[in-house]
């Protein structure tokens, strides 16, 4: 197996399963209300900023890969609209589910000189540090998902 598919397996795994932690965003996620994903824990995010600031780096990853400009800005990343009913809430979800989705597809697709040369401009580093790091970022946030979680179930 080449490195576009590893790394395509380990975004699917993050995302929908199958990784060695045992935890995915989607089953985080699915079994998570509207009420609880806007519930604020002392100072934390709330699972709606996570999702939201996760799915915000994926989409913004994801038009690169469309051959369209990183255009993504850090100081964005947790402006995400309220979400008050069960509706709004899967479609949030499924939203950034089928991003996930669609990404894995395009660096599944990856050739191998292209994985290791620039992702849109030196700057930003190479398409492997930016997978990679997508990879990593989503692990971070959904632990403090299931953190949330916990504590909620505390309650």
């Amino acid at each position: 197996m080449d490195i576009s598919k590893h790394l395509a397996t380990h975004l699917r795994g993050v995302f929908f399963g199958g990784n060695w932690t045992s935890v995915n965003l989607k089953d985080q996620l699915t079994t998570t209300s509207w009420e609880d994903a806007n519930f604020k824990v002392k100072n934390a995010n709330t699972i709606l900023a996570l999702t939201f600031h996760i799915g915000y780096y994926i989409t913004g990853v994801l038009e690169v890969f469309k051959g369209k400009p990183l255009e993504i800005k850090d100081k964005y990343s947790y402006d995400h609209s309220k979400i008050t009913c069960d509706e709004d809430w899967k479609a949030h979800c499924n939203s950034i589910l089928n991003a996930a989705e669609m990404l894995s597809q395009h660096i599944e697709a990856l050739k191998e000189d292209t994985v290791w040369s620039d992702f849109e401009d030196a700057k930003y580093g190479n398409y492997y540090s930016n997978i990679a790091g997508i990879i990593e970022h989503t692990h971070y946030h959904l632990g403090q998902i299931v953190l949330v979680k916990k504590i909620l179930r505390a309650h």
